[in-house]
């Protein structure tokens, strides 16, 4: 006689199984947890497909595990005791399993924080780099224009500067300073 399955339930959620061999026990699990739950005895041995489930319901927790013998009883009772008088252990696992599930939530808590704080920080760097952005293509333009302006103005001063050298020329010319 083999334990093939076992399980702790509260309700009907599992809080632990374990399963020894390949076979699929979570639906026939599920139905037995049901039907202990709806006639709440404290015992309670049923057959499904080749697999016989023992139980034992006591304050709301069901001991559970599948044998493939149907007719020892005495093993699958003394497994189940054994998990029940194992019941402290589970409690402090549970306590273990609740802080350790609470420190998750806080660790989870505080990523999220820092997450979003991160994302406010890329938004303002964001924010920044368009406004350099849009201060480089006003830069770019401001550049052209004063180009543009000085160009302007260097033209004027070169064609001052010849209007006056011509006009020195035409001068000395007028007055033979300059032989011709």
């Amino acid at each position: 006689m083999t334990i093939t399955y076992s399980c702790i339930a509260n309700g009907r959620a599992v809080l632990a199984e374990l399963s020894l061999t390949g076979g699929s026990y979570q639906e026939a699990a599920a139905t037995v947890l049901r039907m202990v739950l709806l006639r709440a005895e404290p015992k309670t041995i049923m057959q499904m497909g080749s697999f016989v489930y023992h139980t034992l319901f006591i304050d709301g927790i069901t001991y559970l595990c599948a044998t493939d013998n149907a007719l020892d009883t005495i093993t699958p009772s003394a497994f189940l005791k054994n998990m029940q008088y194992n019941k402290n252990q589970g409690d402090s696992s549970i306590s273990t399993l609740r802080s350790q599930v609470t420190e998750v939530k806080n660790i989870m808590s505080k990523n999220i924080d820092e997450i979003l704080e991160n994302e406010e920080r890329l938004n303002i760097f964001t924010d920044k780099t368009n406004d350099l952005q849009t201060t480089a293509k006003e830069s770019q333009k401001t550049r052209k224009i004063l180009r543009r302006i000085w160009w302007k103005h260097f033209r004027k001063i070169i064609i001052i500067t010849v209007v006056i050298l011509l006009s020195i020329i035409i001068i000395l010319l007028s007055t033979n300073v300059i032989p011709t």
